[in-house]
């Protein structure tokens, strides 16, 4: 009889020593699994990575052809060849397609209104006179797409007699533009950009009186004036 109840005590406690084992082992599996499916995932990175700029800078090249016209007040108009004009200006492209652009006035030259340049009334200027263009600024737009080009142009205008007469520079302030220009009395249109690098442009402005009466007497200062420019303008 004791050994009966010796048997039964050991079958009971073998039994629950297996549960206590296998709940052990159930407990490991499960923790391991959870431990491995965590470490398996990867972290999240911070989108850092900035859009890049759509701005690049460009080299443009401007060239002054025959062609041209340039009148003041209500005279007729100088036929003018700006033939050798040059100049060159840093660009800069930017997201909205348009190229702004700062000519070097140091490499700007427009050659000047005499005898071998320009005509007046079909007839070349006595060789004693001369107009000098001595620019201060150019500057301005340039749509690449539409070829509309809008330039301001800003530059003194020297006129001579030999060496008899010199008066004080005229100041033209305007934009040179490839649209329409219209001022009071003057009134101009342009040609935009083509594939060739071909365009003209057109400016109405503003002459202001000098310090000079003859000249304010002979051009009826204040006055309006107009350039029309042809001109290749080529971008790199």
């Amino acid at each position: 009889m004791l050994t009966c109840k010796i048997n039964s005590s050991s079958s009971i406690l073998r039994t629950h020593l297996s549960k206590a084992i296998l709940e052990k082992h159930r407990s490991h599996v499960s923790f391991s699994c959870s431990a491995y499916g965590k470490s398996s995932e990867q972290p999240r990175r911070a989108k850092t990575d900035s859009q890049p700029s759509n701005d690049e800078s460009c080299c443009i090249k401007f060239q002054s052809l025959n062609s041209c016209s340039l009148g003041i007040a209500r005279y007729p108009d100088f036929a003018y060849n700006a033939e050798g004009g040059t100049g060159t200006a840093t660009g800069r492209r930017t997201s909205k397609g348009e190229i702004l652009a700062t000519f070097d006035i140091t490499t700007l030259y427009i050659p000047p209104l005499e005898t071998a340049t320009t005509r007046f009334l079909g007839l070349p200027l006595p060789p004693f006179l001369k107009i000098e263009i001595v620019p201060q600024v150019f500057t301005g737009e340039i749509e690449e797409e539409t070829g509309k080009v809008n330039l301001k142009f800003k530059a003194e205008f020297y006129f001579s007699v030999g060496s008899l007469y010199r008066a004080p520079p005229l100041i033209v302030d305007t934009i040179l533009t490839s649209e329409e220009s219209k001022g009071r009395i003057r009134f101009g249109k342009g040609e935009r950009l083509n594939k060739k690098g071909r365009c003209r442009l057109v400016g109405v402005a503003t002459v202001d009186p000098i310090n000079d009466s003859f000249m304010n007497t002979f051009l009826g200062l204040p006055t309006e004036c107009i350039a029309n420019l042809n001109a290749n303008i080529f971008i790199s």
